[in-house]
Parts: C-alpha cells; structure tokens; sequence
C-alpha cells in the first residue's frame, strides 16, 4: 500500500503524480491524531508520503532516519521494508537541487530566510550544508529564534540571499522564491 498521510486533505497532485509515474495505486489516506498512532503502529504500508501535521510525529515510529530527515528534523517520506521503517526528507533533496540548478552560491553569504514554517527548516539545513555565513529566520512575530521583518530591515541590510519560504505567492499564482542581492 503506497499512500500520502495529512490531517486534513484539501487538494493534492500527489495522488495524480505517483500513479502516472509508477505502477501502483496512490491512496490519500486523511488521519485524525488518534487514527495517525493506530496506523502508524500497525505498518501496514509499503511507502508513505507525509505530510502536515505529521512530518515530526512520524519520527518516533521510524528505526531509521537518513541525513537530510536529521539535519531538518522532519520526515516527508516512509518507506517499510520487512517490517522496518525509513525516514527520508525529500524536500532537502529538491531545494538542493533548485539552488545548484540555478547556480546560487551560499557559501560565505549570509541568508535571510522568510517564514518560519517547515520550509524554512529545509532552507537552513540546505543553507548550513552549503556552508552560508549565516541564515537568519525572519517572521511578522519575534518566534522560533526569528527576527522580525523590523529587525531585518535595520540589522540584515547586508544579507545577500534572501528566500521566500512564507505562503505568500503561492499556487495558483507564484512558486518559492530565492533572490541573490
């Protein structure tokens, strides 16, 4: 069984990407918090996607972690193999991958990241392996080690990188952003 995990299930792509690229069937499979523990625990699934709120929940099930789940501290993907779970964090994967695509070079530079949702967790993780002088997280409220975008303006004016992890701009309209000052 192959699925994607959420609370709450608006609308995803996922069911339609996974089963027009593979040959198995895709399930959505929305869990209450008490559903999530009983599914959990019982491992009756091949592969999973996760997604909110269970990224970080997911963890204390899994044996296994690679090294992007770690450095994010959250699992987007489960695999179940024998009986025996992995956690894998994709979204590193795919960042890394946008940043090398379009030649963005962090090293020695520092970052200014908006948002201070999961996304921003990717972000700084993909920023630290990159080896940025600095990012720092900025959000509307002092949270999370964030500045606010009042103490960004005044303190951060030398950043050279900034990325947009906020839901501002989001589909249909814009993807995430990264503007190299």
């Amino acid at each position: 069984r192959y699925g994607l995990i959420c609370e709450k299930l608006g609308r995803s792509f996922s069911k339609d990407i996974h089963e027009r690229i593979a040959d198995y069937t895709c399930d959505l499979i929305p869990l209450s918090k008490e559903e999530f523990k009983t599914f959990m625990e019982k491992k009756e699934f091949t592969a999973l996607n996760v997604t909110i709120p269970y990224k970080k929940d997911v963890i204390p099930y899994r044996d296994e972690m690679d090294e992007h789940a770690k450095a994010i501290g959250a699992v987007n993907a489960i695999v179940n193999r024998d009986g025996k779970l992995k956690g894998y964090n994709t979204d590193f994967t795919g960042f890394l991958y946008m940043v090398k695509k379009h030649n963005v070079h962090m090293e020695g530079k520092k970052v200014l990241i908006l948002g201070t949702g999961g996304t921003s967790d990717t972000a700084s993780a993909v920023c630290k392996s990159f080896k940025a002088a600095g990012a720092v997280k900025v959000s509307r409220r002092k949270t999370n080690g964030a500045v606010t975008y009042e103490e960004a303006y005044s303190r951060h004016k030398d950043a050279q990188i900034i990325i947009n992890t906020t839901p501002c701009g989001m589909y249909p309209a814009k993807p995430l952003h990264i503007s190299i000052l």
